[in-house]
């Protein structure tokens, strides 16, 4: 079997990939769409526990920490407006899913039926889950996007140049939104659940994971402003 912990890092590649590879043949509009994508996915994912690096933690992680890349480089790229749309689309996206996922469980299956069991298993125990992480999401979302631009009005006003310390801001954002977003999520999808020392585990993974992620779309950020640039200068 495939060791856990090469399979997220080969998942932090392909997905950062990814929405780069968006952003570049669609724009804007791309990274709308994966914003999508990532809200949907991860809140399926984000309801496996798995054991990787000594912790114990839930998937999902990667794919949020993308959705927070997306925000950045919209703010980056297309302004404040921009990426608080794509938070709103992903709040929205979160919402409808959950009522739809939901209604599925009320209907009664036909008698050569083999899926709905399945389905049910995940689905039935999965409201507050998928409750928490949209509230958690709308939450550490907003704050990410206002900080970003805090942090730049800052950098901009001591520096004088606009395009100085991206890093700063984009790191400066991203650590402490997803810090709020490990303890918020943490508490409101498993408080009562597991006892203290998972919960605390599960925060501390799932920020570990986060601090990794948010460092390494540093890089993403720097080439996506580069390939706006670029496409900018051809227009």
């Amino acid at each position: 079997m495939i060791p856990n912990e090469l399979l997220l890092a080969a998942a932090v590649v392909v997905l950062y990939g990814a929405v780069l590879l968006w952003f570049r043949l669609f724009g804007e509009t791309g990274l709308f769409a994966f914003t999508v994508f990532a809200t949907i996915a991860a809140n399926i994912e984000v309801l496996i526990l798995v054991d990787a690096f000594g912790m114990e933690m839930t998937l999902g992680n990667i794919l949020f920490a993308t959705t927070f890349l997306v925000t950045d480089i919209l703010s980056e790229t297309h302004g404040k407006k921009s990426a608080q749309k794509a938070v709103h689309l992903g709040i929205l996206t979160s919402a409808l899913f959950i009522l739809v996922s939901q209604s599925w469980l009320l209907y009664t299956p036909a008698a050569s039926d083999w899926v709905s069991p399945a389905m049910r298993g995940v689905f039935a125990n999965t409201p507050r889950m998928m409750l928490a992480s949209l509230a958690v999401y709308a939450a550490a979302q907003v704050f990410d996007v206002w900080l970003y631009h805090k942090w730049w009005a800052l950098t901009a006003a001591k520096s004088g140049d606009s395009r100085k310390f991206l890093w700063l801001r984009n790191n400066g954002s991203t650590l402490i939104s997803q810090l709020l977003n490990a303890v918020l999520f943490t508490l409101f999808a498993f408080y009562g659940a597991y006892g203290f020392r998972t919960l605390l585990s599960i925060a501390l993974s799932s920020y570990v994971i986060f601090i990794a992620t948010s460092l390494l779309d540093t890089p993403a950020v720097y080439l996506a402003r580069r390939i706006h640039e670029r496409k900018t200068r051809k227009a």
